[in-house]
């Protein structure tokens, strides 16, 4: 396929003239009017508004997601989209066909040609050389299409996984929308090829001048795709039957209303009072589903009653069991029903429990008294079918009391060792409370006795200078001087 002269993106051009002289009929005008039909819609479709926003939505998107889902599949497959619509834009097919309108008589010319008898047409060597072109493009849209239905089951794939929900919603109305344009530019070109085929006998049978030596053109596109592909020009809607039966639908009713609202007026011609009776109206499919969600909760709420009831009876069974072999025979028909009911919880617990009563079962065949064990094995029953609330202090196990005890312990040595703390900081504050205050009383003491005691400090110095002279001088008369 590499080799072929169609599988290229640059196309050899023609060396010979693109235009002939030809001698113009009725019948050539409808071939080259046929021509230029089809050249219209291929390139009004191709130049739409739609497809180029739809094009620079998915250049944004790649450009956005190119670091962060470089190695995700759903953004391979968009790449490869991508890679598809530029090697379109790569094979300038718009810059083909709009020569091809220049090189086609318009309207008026071809009403004057008729007249004169000839016309200038597009050439052979031209019309084989669009022929490889429109081809090339065809091919390219079917295998687009193909990566557009690929990436379009990735991403829904994502979508069913739950992940990146708005990214994916996002990504498949952008691919649904390419690939509905993509279908209608291929059944274009299929169409065009076979008014340009049509032309190029035409012309070569008055001017022959064979441009292609080593292939032959194929008779039709779908002949040219294969298969495979050829199914996406001949394939209808899939919901045609259902729209055709839903139409059926419609005018029966329509028709039914026509019947009843004829005898309501006849009913109303026989009375005397005008009464409004209205139309009747027949209920269908609509009344199973305003129905549905009342009908979902009523089975939601006998489910729950249901289960319910068949906890509660394993609960009076567990009870009522004397030994771990009943014990264990309660436990292995509660099992298989929680696994039927989707209680994952409750299996996982009901099966542990099962293997600690089969365990006890032993030591009870041995002769061991376990009766004790037997009622701890009884509430834990019982909490395990519904595990709604934390596990009984009978349920836990030696190893998780040691653990909570020694938790416990711990947090109570930081808590007293807080509280240490915060009595120590407590007191330093209060001692320097108290400090600060002594200090300041202090202070303002000395102020203030300085202040007034001033003067009698004076006098009581003088007086006690003067009493202590009087003292000396008493002694030195006693010793005689």
């Amino acid at each position: 396929m590499a080799g072929e002269p169609w599988n290229r993106v640059n196309i050899a051009f023609p060396g010979a003239v693109s235009r002939v002289r030809v001698h113009f009929n009725a019948t050539t005008d409808a071939c080259v009017k046929g021509v230029l039909g089809g050249n219209e819609v291929v390139l009004k479709l191709m130049q739409s508004e739609i497809l180029q926003t739809e094009v620079r939505a998915l250049y944004e998107l790649l450009y956005v997601l190119n670091n962060s889902s470089r190695g995700n599949k759903t953004f391979r497959g968009l790449k490869q989209v991508e890679q598809c619509i530029n090697r379109l834009k790569s094979m300038k097919l718009e810059v083909a066909l709009q020569d091809l309108t220049d090189m086609c008589p318009n309207r008026i010319q071809r009403g004057l040609s008729i007249k004169a008898g000839e016309c200038d047409v597009p050439s052979q060597p031209m019309l084989e050389w669009l022929c490889l072109k429109v081809l090339g493009a065809a091919q390219l849209m079917s295998c687009t299409l193909s990566r557009c239905s690929r990436a379009f089951l990735l991403s829904k794939q994502q979508m069913k996984w739950e992940e990146f929900v708005i990214l994916n919603m996002v990504i498949t109305s952008m691919l649904s929308r390419l690939w509905v344009i993509f279908r209608g530019i291929l059944v274009s070109l299929s169409a065009l090829y076979q008014q340009i085929l049509v032309l190029l006998r035409e012309v070569a049978n008055a001017v022959p001048m064979p441009f292609l030596k080593d292939f032959s053109l194929p008779a039709d596109m779908a002949q040219f795709l294969g298969p495979s592909d050829a199914f996406y020009l001949t394939k209808k809607p899939a919901h045609g039957r259902l729209a055709k039966e839903h139409k059926g639908k419609q005018k029966q009713q329509r028709r039914r209303r026509k019947e009843s609202s004829v005898k309501v007026k006849n009913q109303g011609g026989k009375r005397k009072v005008k009464e409004d009776l209205g139309v009747s109206i027949e209920r269908g499919i609509g009344l199973d589903t305003d129905m549905k969600p009342f009908l979902k909760v009523f089975r939601d709420f006998t489910e729950k009653t249901r289960k319910a009831a068949k906890k509660q009876k394993f609960k009076k069974q567990v009870r009522e069991a004397t030994t771990f072999t009943d014990m264990v025979t309660h436990l292995e028909e509660m099992i298989p029903w929680c696994e039927s009911q989707k209680m994952e919880k409750e299996k996982r617990l009901l099966t542990f429990l099962r293997l600690k009563c089969q365990r006890m079962k032993c030591l009870e065949a041995a002769g061991y008294n376990v009766q004790k064990r037997l009622r701890t094995f009884r509430q834990e029953a019982c909490w395990a079918s519904s595990p709604q609330s934390s596990a009984p202090r009978a349920c836990r196990s030696s190893a998780a009391m040691r653990r909570l005890a020694r938790l416990r312990t711990r947090f109570q040595s930081l808590r007293s060792r807080f509280k240490s703390s915060t009595l120590r900081t407590g007191v330093k504050k209060k001692q320097l409370k108290r400090r600060r205050k002594r200090t300041e009383l202090s202070v303002s003491g000395l102020s203030g006795a300085d202040q007034i005691n001033r003067s009698p400090c004076e006098g009581t110095s003088q007086t006690a200078t003067c009493d202590s002279l009087d003292d000396i001088d008493d002694i030195f008369a006693s010793v005689g001087f």
